[in-house]
This record gives C-alpha cells, sequence and structure tokens, in this order.
C-alpha cells in the first residue's frame, strides 16, 4: 500500500498521546471516586462497567486511527476484471471499393457497420483505423475515444489500387504503437542506433488484439499478404477477414476504362486461418454489422492501482459511531 500524502501519517502520533492524556485524566477521576467514596457518598465502578468503558475506548480508538491513515489517502493495487484489448479497423480504400454491388457502395456498407461496431465497444477497448490502397496508412492511431474514431471512418473514400499485405503491416506497427505508450518523437544522441533487423517477437506478444481487415481480397500491390499475415501470426494477432464484395463481381469505369472486380475469397480465407481468425462473407450491408457483433475481445484479469481514501474514511466513522454509541448505552457518556 502507498499514500498520497505520507506526511499525513505523522498525524498518528496523536494517537498515543491522547491515549496516555485519557490514562492520566481517567487516574485523576479515580483518585477524586476515591476521595469521596471514603465519605460514603460514591461507590467504586462495577467490574462490569469498567470492562464496558474500556470496549468503547477501544473502538473509538481505532476509529480514530483508521480516519488518521485516511487522511494521508492511501492507494493500493486491486486486480479488476475487465475488457481489454486493441482492434484495428483497417479498410481498403482502393478504387474497387467505389463498386455498388454492395448498396450503396461497398465502401459506405463497410463505414455504416464499422461506426456501429465502435458505439457498442467498452472504453477498455481502443480501436484504431488504418486504410490501405497501393500503401498502408494509418489514419488514427488507437484510441478509447468514440468521437475520434468515427470522425477517422467518415474521412475514408476510395482512393488508388489494392495492398492487402500493406494494410496488415500498417496494422501492425499500429497495434505496436497502442502496446509501447506515448513515446518522445524526437531523435537525439541519446537515441539507440537502429539495427539491420527487428528482434523477433514471441508469439502471443500483443494478445488480445486483433485486426479487422475489410476489403475484396483483390491485390495487385507488394508486399505479399500471405507473409503479411504469418508475421501476424508470429506476434499473436489474430485476422479477421471481411469478404467486401460478391463473387460475381461488378463492372466499374475508372478513367473511361471498364474495369471488372470480383471478391477474392481464397487470399482472405488463408489469411484468416494463418492467424487463426476466422473469414466471413459479407454479401450485404446487414450481414456486415451481423459479423461486428460476433467479434469479440478477451475478459482479463488486470492489476490497477486505486485510491482507498473512502474505503478507510467509511470504516473509521463506522467504528467510531459503535464506540459512541455503545459508550453511551453502557456508560451514559463518552470515555
Amino acid at each position: 500500500m502507498t499514500f498520497a500524502w505520507p506526511l499525513a501519517l505523522l498525524l498518528l502520533v496523536l494517537v498515543p498521546l491522547g491515549l496516555l492524556a485519557a490514562r492520566v485524566v481517567e487516574r485523576r477521576r479515580r483518585r477524586r471516586i476515591a476521595a469521596f467514596g471514603g465519605l460514603g457518598l460514591a461507590r467504586p465502578a462495577a467490574r462490569g462497567n469498567r470492562l464496558r468503558g474500556r470496549v468503547a475506548s477501544v473502538l473509538l480508538l481505532v476509529g480514530l486511527t483508521i480516519m488518521l491513515v485516511a487522511l494521508a489517502r492511501p492507494q493500493g493495487v486491486v486486480d479488476i476484471p475487465r475488457v481489454e484489448g486493441t482492434v484495428i479497423l483497417a479498410f481498403d480504400v482502393s478504387g474497387s471499393m467505389a463498386a455498388t454491388d454492395l448498396v450503396p457502395t461497398r465502401m459506405e456498407a463497410a463505414r455504416v457497420a464499422a461506426k456501429a461496431f465502435v458505439e457498442r465497444q467498452p472504453a477498455s477497448v481502443v480501436i484504431g483505423i488504418v486504410a490501405f490502397s497501393d500503401a498502408g496508412v494509418a489514419v488514427q492511431p488507437p484510441t478509447n475515444d468514440q468521437a475520434t474514431v468515427l470522425a477517422a471512418i467518415d474521412r475514408l473514400a476510395p482512393q488508388r489500387g489494392t495492398s492487402v499485405g500493406g494494410g496488415i503491416l500498417a496494422s501492425l506497427n499500429a497495434i505496436a504503437v497502442a502496446d509501447a505508450g506515448p513515446t518522445v518523437n524526437y531523435y537525439s544522441n541519446r537515441s539507440p542506433a537502429p539495427t539491420l533487423s527487428p528482434t523477433p517477437v514471441p508469439a502471443g506478444t500483443h494478445a488480445p488484439a486483433v485486426i479487422v481487415l475489410l476489403t475484396d481480397g483483390e491485390n495487385n500491390e507488394s508486399p505479399d499478404p500471405l507473409a503479411a499475415a504469418q508475421q501476424a501470426a508470429d506476434q499473436g494477432v489474430r485476422i479477421y477477414t471481411v469478404g467486401i464484395g460478391s463473387a460475381a463481381g461488378t463492372t466499374l469505369d475508372v478513367g473511361g476504362f471498364k474495369v471488372h472486380t470480383q471478391l477474392d475469397a481464397a487470399t482472405l480465407q488463408q489469411i484468416a486461418t494463418t492467424t487463426n481468425g476466422a473469414y466471413y462473407a459479407a454479401s450485404d450491408a446487414g450481414s456486415l454489422a451481423s459479423i461486428y457483433a460476433n467479434l469479440d475481445t478477451r475478459l482479463i484479469v488486470r492489476p490497477e492501482a486505486i485510491e482507498l481514501t473512502a474505503v478507510f474514511a467509511g470504516a473509521g466513522l463506522l467504528v467510531l459511531a459503535v464506540g459512541a454509541v455503545l459508550a453511551l448505552a453502557w456508560l451514559g457518556r463518552l470515555p
């Protein structure tokens, strides 16, 4: 246990001083009673009354001690169960996401369902947004500020080619940043020298982080999405792939050219299998919403520091009240 105001504990010195003063007063009172008793004007207190008086006095003393400890603002660490995790919503924002085989478009259907998912999450779940086209770009670092996440989703719009692997790698980087916490964003001569290759990360390092990959799966840019999925698996990150579009596909008019786009379910299934995630085919906006509803994070028990001042103050008041009530009932006065 720690204390926010440890100097307040010095007030505990008042307890033995008060006890000593009370004994001095009690001795004087007994001498006066003895003097009157010799004249036949007073009787010595019964043994039962003396015992009751001591019990009441001890309760009052304990209550006062607890209240003095409360003044120091005690803090402790307790194990608190809660839902916790990092969820990265990785959106394919390639030109094919403008297709209308999902109404009104693939992009809009994914956006609406994602916003509904964000609004259902508890504050202990941090959510980040990654948008990828021909390269992975982190749009919004993981945060539990839902308004910020929703605003980032609203900014998404179809752009160029598709790099599914780039989106996965950008998502892993966003998870690593969230796990590392705030950092100083400048370089100095005390910064460590860069290494040629990153240190291998044990499996499960980022659990329970998950990536929700929303894409039609038509990859036409490097890196290899299956190699990127293996990196996610090595770090314990599950990927839920959500196939946006239909197997039959549709034809888009891109700069005067007709481009046929269709769902590549096979690649998305391989990504999900590699990372121990799951693949879902979203044929319409309604099924996409149900996919988000079935995604779960983990219930974990994490030690957290909490202030115990209220607990100590409440206990102290209770003990003081019991001691005072017993003293008045047994002795007709406070000891």
